[in-house]
């Protein structure tokens, strides 16, 4: 294809710039007025202490639904959360056909099964270093290396130039499991001239290198060879070649895994499915535990991060159904602690240590757990194999992606850009620059409902969280008379000796009667009048009490 005087090559992130996590870049190719659109990745973050209630938070979709015709695919660089995670959610809302080599639909298909679309989406599998052609856009898949099997980047090759969109990477020279990078298709593409570069942050602060999996190995055979007693070993599940490392040690140990976790069985099967964890021992479900002498057990476990509902969360509150773990046990933790997770991982591995497991960390065991993704030395390197003309990082906080665009600077990249979520930016013709934005939010999975970032119910909610609630009750005649109360009950209020909760409840009830009295006798067959005569006056008594404003619930009943 040869380009049309009006046509453009843009880049748009609507997740995952000024962000680790959530991923949904879009490529749009064609005039302003008539554009084609890939999606590379679909993701999803977790909530956190801001958003009681809330376990997924989606990317926005609003702007490419619009133009859902015109989306030609959706592409897969590997099966993480954050970048398959809202495929199931929001597929419906695009529904475009989805291209993934085997490891990463073998997952997406177990999630479409959950959410009843298994016979709605068409699913590619593409074979690592395959090629295909979604309209103006001619993709191959360049592999990589990563913390889960069959990561890749992409190159894009459009009529206006080619885009090398590197999805999450690392270079590792001894993966364990895998392939290693490809190095020749990198450099391959260099010589053909890399219009712009789109790479992942993560880890720009960091100088060196990530590590290599076969160091991990050496530590852990190491460590788990001279611990006694029951051990776990908490990762990520999506790690097949943490797990194929972890039960190898645990097999020259003499010790029998058993999978604690749903996401560990469902990791094993995938990985089972493109020829992965050969050679291993059988895997034990935990209900089979306690048939296996101390000594010669290990657990491979969910729960990392300090999931409330995992496997290790249940362990260390004593309440899992078939595992316990206590004085002279032992916990490894083979993962890092994802940013916004200190608070619920400490909180775990206090539980633990007060059952008396002894626990073992990357910071103490700096061996046991190595990055997936670039570290600085890294990043040059990518740099000097792809040669591109601009760089755009992606993949990070504002910090990260800003500190990225500085190195590439340094590293003598002609052009660099560093977009926020929404940010439009044309990469050709002409100099790279942002030239539009557009919609991009959140969108929350609250109970199992996708609502809006700002929806009214979490909002409450917050609000109660941090303030408390009031619940205020009456009793009125249908002519307005005052049969009973009012009442009021105080939920997440403090109080102390000198002035008890129930204290300052009878007064704000003592308050709430006053209000109500000065409401003339006719008004007060008006439920509406009632209810905000008491909110005011309850609100007001409850500042001056507290210097807060809970939330105020009123019911008026009538006989």
């Amino acid at each position: 294809m040869t380009p049309h005087d009006n046509d453009e090559l843009v880049f748009l992130p609507l997740g995952g710039s000024n962000e680790i996590g959530m991923n949904f870049n879009l490529y749009g190719y064609g005039p302003e007025d008539d554009r084609k659109w890939i999606v590379v990745d679909l993701g999803v973050t977790f909530g956190d202490q801001t958003t009681p209630g809330v376990d997924i938070i989606l990317p926005d979709p609003t702007f490419i639904e619009e133009y859902a015709d015109d989306i030609l695919g959706i592409v897969l660089t590997h099966a993480h959360e954050d970048h398959i995670g809202a495929v199931a959610w929001l597929w419906p809302r695009l529904k475009a056909p989805v291209y993934a080599t085997p490891f990463t639909a073998y997952l997406l298909r177990e999630k479409l099964r959950d959410a009843d679309l298994l016979d709605e989406v068409d699913i590619t599998e593409v074979p690592l270093s395959g090629k295909f052609s979604l309209g103006p856009f001619d993709l191959e898949l360049v592999t990589l290396t990563h913390s889960i099997p069959e990561p890749n980047g992409l190159a894009i090759r459009t009529p206006l130039g080619t885009i090398l969109h590197t999805g999450d990477w690392k270079i590792d020279p001894d993966p364990m499991l895998g392939e290693v990078t490809d190095v020749e298709a990198i450099q391959r593409l260099g010589d053909e001239g890399v219009l712009a570069m789109v790479c992942d942050s993560t880890n720009v602060f960091v100088d060196g290198s990530a590590g290599s999996e076969a160091d991990v190995r050496v530590a852990m055979n190491k460590l788990i060879a001279g611990l006694k007693g029951k051990v776990a070993v908490a990762c990520f599940a999506s790690n097949v070649a943490r797990m194929d490392t972890v039960i190898r040690a645990a097999q020259a140990a003499g010790r029998k895994v058993v999978l604690a976790g749903r996401s560990m069985h469902r990791m094993a099967g995938a990985a089972r499915s493109v020829g992965l964890l050969k050679d291993i021992q059988p895997l034990l479900d935990d209900h089979l535990a306690k048939n296996v002498p101390e000594d010669q057990i290990l657990y491979l476990c969910t729960g990392s991060q300090g999931e409330p509902r995992a496997a290790l969360a249940r362990i260390a509150e004593g309440n899992h159904p078939h595992i316990r773990m206590s004085q002279g046990d032992h916990v490894i933790f083979s993962s890092r602690v994802i940013p916004g997770n200190e608070i619920p991982i400490r909180n775990l591995q206090n539980k633990l240590a007060d059952r008396g497991v002894r626990l073992y960390t990357e910071r103490d065991h700096p061996g046991i757990h190595v990055s997936g993704h670039p570290c600085r030395d890294e990043l040059a390197q990518m740099y000097a194999w792809a040669r591109p003309q601009i760089a755009v990082p992606t993949h990070g906080e504002r910090r990260h992606l800003l500190e990225h665009a500085a190195f590439a600077r340094d590293l003598q990249v002609p052009q660099t850009v560093a977009p926020r979520n929404g940010d439009m930016v044309r990469l050709a013709p002409g100099r790279a620059e942002i030239i539009d934005e557009v919609t991009a939010g959140r969108l929350y999975i609250d109970g199992g409902v996708m609502t809006p970032e700002n929806g009214e119910a979490l909002r409450e909610r917050r609000h109660a969280a941090f303030n408390g609630m009031l619940v205020v009750s009456v009793v009125l005649s249908a002519n307005g008379k005052i049969v009973a109360g009012p009442t009021v009950k105080a939920v997440g209020l403090p109080g102390d000796d000198e002035y008890s909760v129930e204290e300052a409840v009878h007064d704000l009830g003592e308050d709430a009667g006053q209000a109500l009295k000065r409401i003339p006798a006719e008004e007060r067959s008006l439920d509406q009048t009632v209810e905000n005569a008491l909110n005011r006056a309850v609100k007001k008594a409850a500042h001056r009490i507290w210097e807060r404003r809970p939330v105020v619930e009123t019911t008026v009943l009538r006989i």
